[in-house]
């Protein structure tokens, strides 16, 4: 779908990844912009600087968003561009314990993760079905294909994220709605614990949020519904389905890496 006079929803826009996506959509001639995010005031910062509706938005709270989108498309008359991207920072990683993180914060990742996305579509899909057009977009992450040692939580949604992009493909894909799922590795944003205005390529493997921006939007004007920020993950998914054995003693070494400090210990 082409970006141009559209109108675009994003979700967790009020900084990284999506604000930036917010300005990438503006730049590229989006009729509108409806930037949504938990802190309203991060929100409407973003909105005036583009010029449009910034709205405060608990993603988890299935009337809020659909209050979300009926103020979208109050202001614009629809919505042609979804993109459900609010998502939780780090938790603490616990390398011994796959299953160390409490039960509220499973229940909060699966909120997050997995049951904004559904709570966003459902609001806007009976409009899109009813133009016969419209692009449905999920943030999921890398861990939604590979996983990432020491938190089990947030891979398990992530790989629930992307399981749900899946249904929605095959379900609309062949009644004029575009689906695409978006999985990052690193991306310089505070959830990552990292500076957003990190210089492109100062740290090895880690995207600004600007990149990040411009290879979702070419892959939403693609069509494509797997969006990989990082085309190396391909790779890495494909050597997983391959040789599956194979991959889980190449993560327990990623394990130990990771004990040792080996690695950066963020994610997207």
């Amino acid at each position: 779908m082409q970006i141009q006079g559209k109108i675009a929803l994003v979700t967790g826009a009020g900084r990284g990844i999506g604000r930036a996506l917010c300005r990438e959509f503006a730049r590229r001639g989006a009729a509108g912009v409806v930037v949504a995010d938990l802190d309203g005031a991060a929100a409407e910062a973003t909105a005036r600087e583009l010029g449009g509706l910034g709205v405060r938005c608990d993603v988890a709270d299935a009337a809020s968003v659909r209050s979300l989108v009926d103020a979208a498309v109050a202001r614009y008359g629809r919505v042609d561009i979804l993109v459900s991207n609010a998502g939780l920072g780090v938790q603490a990683l616990d390398l011994d314990d796959a299953l160390s993180a409490p039960d509220a914060a499973w229940q909060r990742m699966w909120s997050v993760h997995v049951m904004a996305h559904v709570h966003a579509c459902r609001a806007v899909l009976p409009g899109m079905l009813e133009r016969g057009s419209g692009h449905l977009v999920s943030v999921a992450s890398a861990a939604g294909l590979l996983s990432q040692a020491g938190d089990t939580a947030y891979s398990t949604t992530k790989h629930a994220a992307v399981g749900l992009a899946e249904s929605l493909a095959i379900t609309y894909g062949d009644r004029g709605i575009g689906v695409s799922v978006v999985c990052p590795q690193y991306v310089a944003t505070a959830m990552t614990g990292l500076d957003e205005k990190t210089a492109a390529g100062s740290l090895p493997g880690v995207l600004t949020v600007e990149q990040a921006a411009v290879a979702i939007a070419d892959g939403i004007e693609q069509g494509r519904f797997l969006i990989l920020t990082h085309p190396e993950v391909l790779g890495f998914f494909q050597n997983k389905a391959n040789d599956y054995e194979r991959w889980l003693t190449g993560m327990r070494r990623v394990r130990e890496r990771f004990r040792s400090g080996g690695f950066l210990k963020v994610k997207s």
